[in-house]
């Protein structure tokens, strides 16, 4: 009996993404985060086996690039990461964005051992300041029960009904979440509350993913009140006019030039030292577009894990010595055409007769 295929006509080989990751999630995640946990996805739904190195050649990145995104991810909670006794990544289990586990992981088969700077963190990188955050101030999956307990309370309507007025619309119910998790985690007072919201929507910025992040910046920082929030506000804004001035700017900094040096600071966690060695070099480099010009700096030292002002000496003489063994290259195959040996009569007659 001859063999037969049983086929749908409404079949579509599709991946589903959550609106809520789209709605929450992508605004924040960079082109290689995307990219790297939409095929996550993908390779879930088809329940299909990668490695590091795989991910890494299809987009065209380093493996460290791979695993900083899922580390991104991990911290943000969307996945987890499983590890066999090697301490290599063996699975990749992705998280629903209601934080309930999904049933399928994502294998991973034929892993590259990865530098150890990723595959095995010694005992001072397993503690970073980012992963000792994620820990220490975990939001909480609440239930709706514990949502509406919380809206019904006669304080906390209040904070509820101020900050709709700063986010000029109803609040949803992740975004209710978050501001319980201020109250309930964090242990932020009403009026800590209303200066954080009023705080961010001053900069421009209404996104509650950036006011969560704000918030646990202050609960790192022990911030309990107002006074305190204010005065670290000013601290923080010193740092972004010291940036200007390196670079030359003497006017108030624009959103795009305070996002890069917020970027800087925050994102890549760099400190003052190495963020003005940057400045140094551009200002020697160009008098235009400079913090464009600062920003592929530090975004190289980024990737290539700088941490201190050494790091960067070891990368600079790398690339010293990569240049001279390239030079050293062109001279000599320029010598050896210099000291080739050409018939030049030949060579004369040869072109009159053409």
């Amino acid at each position: 009996m001859s063999r037969f295929t049983i086929y749908q006509d409404n079949y579509a080989d599709t991946t589903i993404v959550s609106n809520l990751f789209i709605d929450e999630y992508m605004k924040d995640a960079n082109d290689a985060q995307l990219k790297i946990y939409l095929y996550l996805l993908r390779m879930m739904s088809a329940h299909m086996a990668t490695s590091i190195s795989d991910i890494a050649d299809k987009f065209n990145h380093t493996e460290k690039d791979v695993m900083r995104a899922l580390k991104y991810w991990e911290k943000n909670h969307l996945l987890s990461l499983e590890y066999d006794d090697a301490k290599n990544i063996s699975g990749i289990r992705l998280i629903n964005v209601d934080s309930k586990p999904c049933a399928d992981i994502v294998p991973l088969t034929t892993v590259v051992p990865l530098p150890s700077r990723a595959a095995a963190p010694s005992k001072e990188e397993a503690h970073t300041p980012e992963e000792d955050r994620s820990s220490a101030y975990e939001k909480p999956s609440y239930s709706l029960d514990k949502l509406r307990e919380f809206k019904n309370n006669e304080e906390t309507s209040q904070i509820l009904f101020v900050a709709e007025q700063y986010i000029g619309r109803p609040l949803s119910a992740n975004e209710i979440r978050t501001i319980l998790f201020f109250s309930d985690k964090l242990g932020f007072s009403s009026d800590l509350i209303d200066y954080l919201i009023q705080h961010c929507v001053d900069k421009g910025k209404k996104d509650f993913r950036y006011i969560e992040k704000v918030a646990i910046s202050w609960a790192e920082e022990g911030i309990t009140t107002p006074k305190q929030a204010a005065k670290y506000a000013r601290k923080y804004d010193k740092a972004v006019y010291d940036i200007m001035k390196a670079l030359g700017k003497s006017s108030a900094p624009t959103k795009a030039e305070a996002d890069y040096a917020i970027k800087w600071i925050k994102e890549y966690g760099f400190t003052s030292d190495i963020i003005m060695e940057a400045c140094e070099r551009t200002v020697l480099a160009t008098d235009k577009h400079r913090f464009e010009y600062a920003d592929s700096i530090l975004r190289s030292w980024y990737k290539e894990n700088v941490h201190h002002k050494a790091d960067i000496k070891a990368i600079d003489e790398a690339h010293s010595r990569k240049r001279s063994k390239k030079s050293a290259t062109g001279a000599s195959q320029f010598n050896q055409f210099m000291q080739t040996d050409y018939d030049f009569d030949a060579l004369e007659k040869e072109i009159l007769s053409n």
